[in-house]
């Protein structure tokens, strides 16, 4: 036994309960007729003429719905007699590679067979100016030289920075759109200045490149959509602005505070830019955004998805993680990302222990807490599904107080494998 599990091996660990949050939501049960309808608004279908190459842009998240938005958009284009086409538009994603970009959308189900149009991917940008500090402003290339541009994105809440206009079209445009290039450009004065960077250099965009509208989404506390708003360029950075105060209002949470220990199953960038939501876990990477929860006193963060490839952003706002974790970074993927957004805090490394057990007993062992039988422990999948979550067994009378939950289990031991590891990691979704 190693000195690390011999100190841990008499931390006790709580029974956990498993409940089901409920949050009010509404959800959009038809996206596709919706969004042809919108599409098809003479102030919108008037722009597309026929024969027009059209970039569509696909940023890296994992939007609801988004290869049924995106085959959508494709489908409109072409009954208007354009050419569409996809780009990937994700900053330093994947890697900051042409090839690492295309996977990425393969990931989240846009390939060129799903999409019905071809996928252009490069790292080339043109510069279209500057912005008043001197900040170049880019865009890509193949988009630029198209004959028009629609952009797709999830408008919501940011990690890293508060401000009117967040994580939206606008910032697709700037920073997807920008490639790794034009991320640089955006991030290189900190988050302290992304509102305003973000809104300077779309503006120039809108005037100097040829958009035709924007496709925007707002996600209701359950991952799916409950707003489709297809709107003109002159529009785009307004209805960021109007949609930012609906995202916010619709934020799932954890409805227990404090929490002494937190335990996140999944980081991923399908879940976070930052992988893991700031507003959930309560930490954030930058001093410019104040998260809606509570910090817990320790976090321990257990695994990270395929679909990130290697991506661990987040990490270090852990305190502990595990072996199985560390071993699947890759800091080709990891630090691009990092560097290019400044915020280093997000990609330091945890306690790394070897096993899920040992992880959950360190962070248990380092909350000081004086009584152990007392302990407010939560556990969630990840920090975008917080529908059905464990807690506790201390928590339970908190929870049968509670109107907007259900408690759907009796109390019970964690269930580890032979090397320590839970078996059912992100509850099996």
């Amino acid at each position: 036994m190693s000195v690390v599990a011999d100190i841990l091996k008499e931390v006790p660990l709580p029974n956990m309960v498993r409940i089901r949050q409920r949050f009010e939501a509404t959800e959009l049960t038809d996206v596709a007729g919706e969004l042809q309808q919108q599409i098809r608004r003479t102030e919108i279908s008037a722009r597309v003429k026929e024969n027009m190459r059209i970039a569509v842009s696909v940023g890296s998240r994992g939007i609801a719905e988004l290869p049924l938005i995106v085959k959508t958009v494709v489908a409109e284009l072409k009954r208007l007699g354009a050419c569409p086409f996809i780009v990937p538009a994700m900053g330093s994603h994947g890697g900051a590679t042409a090839a690492g970009q295309i996977e990425v959308l393969a990931n989240l189900g846009i390939t060129q067979d799903t999409a019905g149009c071809p996928i252009v991917s490069s790292m080339e940008t043109v510069e279209l100016g500057s912005i008043a500090n001197g900040l170049p402003v880019l865009i890509d290339k193949n988009a630029y030289e198209a004959d028009g541009i629609v952009v797709i994105n999830r408008i919501k809440a940011h990690n890293a920075f508060s401000g009117q206009v967040e994580s939206g079209l606008a910032k697709m445009i700037t920073i997807g759109l920008g490639k790794q290039k034009g991320a640089d450009s955006c991030h290189a004065f900190g988050f302290g200045k992304m509102p305003e960077h973000i809104v300077e250099m779309t503006n120039i965009k809108l005037k100097k490149a040829n958009f035709l509208f924007g496709v925007g989404t707002v996600e209701n506390a359950y991952d799916k959509v409950s707003r489709i708003v297809v709107v003109e360029p002159k529009d785009i950075i307004e209805t960021d602005k109007k949609l930012l105060l609906e995202a916010k209002r619709n934020l799932p949470r954890i409805l227990f505070e404090p929490i002494e220990v937190l335990i996140v199953d999944q980081i991923g960038k399908e879940f976070s830019g930052g992988g893991m939501d700031c507003h959930i876990v309560g930490r954030a990477s930058t001093t410019f955004v104040t998260p809606a929860t509570r910090s817990p006193v320790k976090m321990a963060v257990l695994d990270i998805t395929d679909n990130s490839h290697g991506n661990a952003c987040g990490m270090g706002l852990a305190d502990v993680t595990t072996r199985r974790l560390f071993n699947k970074i890759d800091f080709e993927i990891t630090y691009p990302n990092i560097i290019t957004s400044t915020a280093t805090n997000s990609g330091r490394i945890p306690l790394i222990m070897e096993s899920d057990r040992l992880a959950i007993q360190c962070a248990v062992k380092t909350c000081n807490v004086p009584d152990w039988n007392k302990l407010r422990m939560v556990r969630i999948p990840n920090s975008l599904r917080l529908e059905e979550i464990y807690i506790s067994e201390a928590m339970l009378p908190e929870a049968a107080e509670q109107k907007a939950v259900l408690v759907l289990t009796e109390p019970a031991e964690f269930v580890f494998d032979s090397a320590g590891n839970l078996s059912d990691i992100g509850f099996g979704r």
